[in-house]
């Protein structure tokens, strides 16, 4: 098979994974990556691993070796992420998007952070985030736009 082939059930594993159909969506990508290893295919199979499998370090295992093939690529970074938002990790998760978003502006992982309604830093970093001091001057620096 060529890798035109490979870039059929790429697509088709998509529109199964958009129709959640994730089953369907796994068995193309599992061919797609059969036939060529891309850094794309192995980001989407990891990513219907574990959806579908919860097979959550095999997952996070081929996301890892697809950014180490194109590491500005901020969609392996959002799928590692929602890798990482399966398995019940959500700070590692939210540490990275951020990652994702230094390399390049991503609209969905900028969504996905918004969803997920992470904080800002707090006001005063050497202390801890629920300390007084730190829960009443960040309020008051939002509140006069400071922050």
């Amino acid at each position: 098979m060529t890798n035109y082939a490979a870039e059929e059930l790429c697509r088709h594993g998509v529109d199964a994974l958009m129709n959640g159909d994730g089953n369907r969506a796994l068995a193309f990508f599992e061919q797609a990556v059969a036939i060529s290893r891309t850094p794309l295919y192995c980001t989407n199979l990891a990513y219907c691993l574990a959806k579908e499998r919860g097979d959550f370090r095999q997952a996070i295992s081929l996301c890892r070796e697809a950014i180490k093939d194109e590491p500005k690529n901020s969609i392996h970074f959002l799928a590692l992420g929602r890798i990482h938002l399966l398995a019940g990790q959500k700070k590692e998760a939210i540490r990275i998007f951020r990652m994702g978003l230094r390399h390049e502006k991503n609209k969905e992982i900028i969504d996905e952070l918004n969803r997920m309604g992470y904080r800002k830093a707090p006001a005063l970093p050497f202390l801890h985030r629920e300390n007084l001091l730190n829960r009443y001057l960040g309020k008051l620096l939002t509140k006069i736009g400071w922050r």
